[in-house]
């Protein structure tokens, strides 16, 4: 099963916003605010790297108040 972390820069002062509408998509199994040079890590898994390419580009990145994004495909699980 695909997986890949997100980093995401929020607008300022709306990172509970953003981590709220991560928290209703499906294929986002966790989201952490955090503080660095980003602000929300979020996990997400999916059946497919189609699906998975999906959710990043059509759910995530296109979240109000999300600013940018850094996507990490995990290339190999423990």
């Amino acid at each position: 099963m695909p997986l890949a972390f997100v980093l995401i820069n929020a607008e300022i002062g709306s990172e509970d916003e953003v981590k709220k509408a991560l928290d209703k998509i499906p294929n986002v199994t966790e989201a952490y605010i955090v503080y660095g040079v980003y602000d929300i890590v979020a996990k997400v898994e999916a059946e497919s790297m189609t699906k998975l390419k999906e959710v990043v580009t059509w759910k995530i990145r296109r979240l109000d108040k999300v600013g940018s994004t850094l996507t990490m495909i995990v290339m190999e699980e423990p």
